[in-house]
């Protein structure tokens, strides 16, 4: 086994310490057990030591990772209106929901014609957020444009 030599001898008996446990670790024997001689102690069949005690020298930790569900999805609708400017639904559908002006053109004339459109599903806050931006825009503008959500 080669040590390197730090800058200090503390140093270095700690990196021969750590590569002697690893050393040990690797074949499978704890540096416990081979202090003593290399021999495990005896065990008796019901697996305790040999005074009747686990003895601690194995054992299994079992860390369980709690399951993480997807969140719920939501579709943000565009509800059509007789009012609403059909450039300014382009626009709203360009800034709030990142589409380009053929994504937007063509989610506007699918709105025109069948009355509603989805305009993209996100998760409740995401697609809660998108509605109340649309209709505050809407609002401001003098626009009846109206906006909901609906579980995907």
């Amino acid at each position: 086994m080669s040590v390197r030599s730090l800058h200090s001898p503390a140093a270095t008996i700690l990196v021969a310490t750590t590569l002697a446990a690893k050393t040990l670790h690797d074949r499978g024997t704890s540096p416990r057990v081979r202090a003593h001689g290399g021999n495990t102690p005896p065990r008796r069949p019901d697996g305790t030591g040999e005074n009747g005690n686990d003895d601690g020298m194995a054992g299994v930790v079992i860390r369980t990772r709690p399951q993480t569900r997807k969140p719920a999805m939501y579709k943000v609708l565009m509800l059509n209106d007789d009012y609403t400017p059909m450039e300014f639904v382009v626009h709203v559908l360009e800034r709030f929901f990142q589409k380009s002006r053929e994504e937007a053109t063509d989610i506007m004339l699918h709105v025109h014609k069948r009355g509603v459109g989805v305009c993209g599903v996100f998760t409740y806050e995401v697609a809660e957020t998108k509605v109340t931006q649309v209709m505050d825009l809407a609002r401001q503008n003098q626009h009846p444009l109206q906006c909901t959500i609906e579980k995907d």
